[in-house]
């Protein structure tokens, strides 16, 4: 009998440890849940315009901000207009492009080792890893907060712009910290991590780390990520197509790459813009930044979504069930 019982509670662990976190917050066994979540607003004029459009005629409906940006007050109105809105905190620790950039808002006193010799947030994610301490990022995220709340706005999530805060576990370990402290939910892909793992060149995550850390949150009260869809940004040769073609083809490949996710949470990660002729003087990557924007409004990615049965979320949402979770 003893033996019995043993081998029962072992299968309902392993049952235990098999379920999603979509499965833990309600959703049904089997299912796969997206977040459609659009990065980089308040960069530029054009990505407020370009979100703006993915999420009112289209069916994008997450996005997160960059706080240090010139034009975070441009996309101020709409909030007001629209308080429901899943809007997070594009975590803002780099000013990678050569003549349109940013500072840190702690200020250089406060943050020395986050700003280079134009008084700006580093280049990239090596530079910054390079000088600035944990402290110092931890000072950042929080001045980034406090901006958002300044604003009057309460951030639905904290995201990481470029990765920065996963270049480093110090780093990494202060974005976490600061989440649970505040009760915010944090990216994080702490389940089976499917396509992550995959996709994710020279990571430093591994899924025993992963699972630790999304237990951490999950124990703190905050939803948790079963996986991340990051691979729109590297998809080439739009260039070279018309504004219809590029459409076919950036949908073609958000189904094709949707298809190949497991079941569970996946946060599906785009830079959606509406690029004037401006656009170009501040990254050449405005055509693969149109076609995100152009997939999302694209009638026929919508009719897969529903086809295929997808359940659209927000962090809103998850939060939401997550508080009713004993």
């Amino acid at each position: 009998m003893k033996r019995v019982l043993f081998l029962f509670l072992c299968l309902f662990a392993v049952q235990l440890q098999a379920q999603t976190y979509a499965e833990k917050l309600g959703f049904p066994k089997g299912s796969k849940v997206l977040i459609l979540h659009i990065d980089d607003v308040g960069m530029s004029f054009d990505s407020n315009k370009g979100a703006i459009e993915a999420i009112e005629n289209g069916v994008a409906n997450s996005l997160s901000m960059m706080m240090p940006c010139p034009w975070i007050s441009g996309f101020l109105p709409y909030l007001k207009a629209n308080p429901e809105t899943d809007a997070g905190l594009h975590l803002t620790l780099t000013s990678e492009w050569s003549q349109y950039r940013w500072g840190p808002l702690a200020g250089k006193p406060e943050v020395p080792g986050l700003v280079d010799n134009e008084g700006a947030l580093w280049p990239s994610v090596a530079k910054t890893a390079g000088n600035a301490s944990p402290d110092e990022i931890e000072s950042e995220i929080r001045a980034q907060l406090d901006r958002s709340r300044t604003m009057g706005w309460e951030p639905t999530h904290l995201d990481s712009h470029m990765g920065t805060l996963f270049a480093r576990p110090d780093y990494l370990e202060r974005y976490i910290k600061v989440g649970m402290e505040e009760g915010i939910p944090v990216m994080f892909p702490g389940g089976h991590n499917s396509m992550i793992m995959k996709t994710t060149a020279n990571s430093a995550l591994d899924i025993k780390m992963t699972t630790a850390i999304g237990q951490k949150l999950w124990n703190a009260g905050l939803p948790v990520l079963d996986d991340l869809h990051n691979v729109s940004y590297d998809w080439k040769g739009e260039d070279r197509l018309t504004k219809n073609d590029l459409q076919v083809y950036k949908t073609e490949q958000y189904m094709k790459t949707i298809d190949d996710l497991e079941p569970g949470i996946t946060m599906v990660i785009m830079h959606c813009t509406w690029p004037t002729e401006v656009f170009k003087e501040i990254t050449d990557s405005g055509k693969t930044r149109e076609g995100d924007m152009l997939a999302m409004t694209d009638p026929k990615f919508k009719a897969y979504l529903e086809q295929e049965n997808i359940i659209l979320t927000t962090w809103r949402e998850l939060k939401n069930r997550r508080d009713q979770i004993k």
